[in-house]
């Protein structure tokens, strides 16, 4: 006589299981792949839309990637400050614990800069700068003048620092501050920084300081880690360092 099929068998149950489980697995692997060309594309027009933000050039309701053609990205090797084509972007590089003032361990040796052009010009130079903050990574951009000096701007587009008190980054009072402050004194070391309090006016080396942020002097002193380390010697310094030295 047959066995009669026990369906509520725990051998029955385990394949029933292991059988959705395959099927959800498959739906979810194609939805992903399927997906993944319209999530890199957002990403794409969420970057090109914060570069155009700190640089000044976002519109409201403005189509993104046509405002983006005023951008020219190239490619700079950092030990030398260099334009260069043609190299893997994924080399990273160790950063010696003396020099790692944005706490990130290492960096990539070939960076994606943006030039804002106008008439031919190079208007503005933007800057990728990222570093440890209190309790995260802060990436952002780094607006600065072609004269490798004067900054026009800094703006993060993510971090995950204390709410009311270091994402005082992310107000307009604040960043409206970063408009032509100087990222370097007599000598070619960064000088620019974020103080405790408010800066006193006519202060000596004034023009290297912004307020700090009530209740946030650890964000305060990440951002001014990150950019140090990125305007000095091991970061961008040799790439600003030409662009002073040609104006």
């Amino acid at each position: 006589m047959a066995k009669e099929f026990d369906r509520d068998s725990i051998s029955n149950t385990l394949i029933v299981a292991i059988g959705l489980s395959l099927v959800c697995s498959i739906i979810v692997s194609s939805a992903a792949i399927v997906l993944k060309p319209v999530q890199q594309k957002n990403e794409e027009l969420f970057r090109q839309q914060i570069i155009l933000e700190v640089a000044g050039l976002m519109e409201p309701d403005a189509d993104v990637t046509v405002l983006f053609e005023a951008i020219e990205e190239r490619v700079v090797d950092l030990e030398s400050g260099d334009y260069v084509e043609g190299v893997d972007t994924d080399e990273m590089v160790t950063i010696p614990d003396d020099l790692d003032l944005a706490s990130i361990g290492e960096r990539a040796r070939y960076i994606p800069v943006y030039h804002v052009m106008k008439d031919g010009e190079i208007e503005q130079l933007i800057l990728p700068v990222y570093g440890k903050g209190l309790w995260s990574t802060m990436y952002g951009y780094l607006s600065v003048a072609p004269d490798g000096n004067s900054t026009r701007g800094l703006q993060f587009y993510a971090h995950g620092e204390t709410p009311g008190l270091g994402d005082q980054m992310d107000k307009e009072d604040w960043r409206a501050q970063w408009d032509s402050k100087e990222l370097y004194g007599d000598s070619d070391q960064p000088q620019v920084r974020v103080i405790k309090g408010l800066v006193p006016d006519g202060i000596e080396g004034g023009e290297h300081m912004i307020d700090g942020m009530s209740g946030a002097t650890l964000t305060g002193n990440g951002i001014t880690g990150l950019l140090q380390y990125w305007t000095g010697s091991h970061g961008f310094g040799p790439y600003l360092n030409n662009f002073r030295e040609s104006s």
